[in-house]
């Protein structure tokens, strides 16, 4: 069924946004963008966006959609990533697709004041998922009978998916060694939400 765990938290990560940034531009790099709809609520709201994913497939769906983000397939590992340069760095649902440690090198880029955003998926269970069943079998067919009613064309197309292979607790404390200062917090539907501010 057509239900988005990630689009899901779209409007948390907004509100994330720093509040006051430069004023002639603020730049923006979406990691793992897949087909851009998180690319292009942050070109929405007036950042020039960077958005990387090392699918060519997704990235064609994204760069056919349009909408402002420039699309580059790139593996972030392995990408030059210009010093202080972005206003915020989103990750959603792809950090777990690299090495963890791979947060450093997005630290490096942010500018003075610039805000990483992470949507992070983690393994195993806690009592907090329980709820999360129900939650999530009630909202995927909510999305899939209102589709229906309205005609929806088919589902886009998805991203690679791979299953993460570090608890929370592990993330908290990875994030606390590497991101000094960092949050982490326990989402539903499993997911978490990592905030550091430069």
């Amino acid at each position: 069924m057509p239900f988005d765990h990630n689009d899901h938290y779209h409007r948390l990560l907004l509100r994330q946004l720093p509040k006051e940034g430069r004023k002639e531009s603020r730049h923006a790099l979406d990691i793992g963008c897949g087909t851009g709809r998180f690319a292009r609520r942050l070109a929405g709201h007036g950042y020039q966006v960077d958005a990387l994913d090392t699918s060519a497939e997704v990235i064609a769906e994204a760069e056919a959609m349009g909408g402002g983000p420039r699309y580059r397939r790139a593996d972030v590992t392995a990408t030059d990533l210009p010093e202080g340069h972005y206003d915020v760095i989103t990750c959603l649902a792809s950090l777990h697709h690299m090495p963890f440690a791979t947060v450093t090198r997005l630290r490096a880029a942010l500018a003075p004041g610039g805000a990483l955003l992470v949507l992070g998926c983690y393994a195993g269970r806690t009592p907090r998922d329980l709820v999360a069943v129900p939650a999530n079998a009630a909202a995927r067919v909510a999305v899939h009978v209102a589709d229906r009613l309205r005609g929806a064309p088919r589902p886009p197309l998805r991203a690679p998916v791979r299953r993460p292979d570090m608890t929370l607790t592990d993330i908290r404390a990875e994030a606390t060694r590497l991101l000094p200062g960092s949050r982490v917090r326990q989402l539903l539907l499993w997911r978490y939400l990592l905030t550091y501010n430069a």
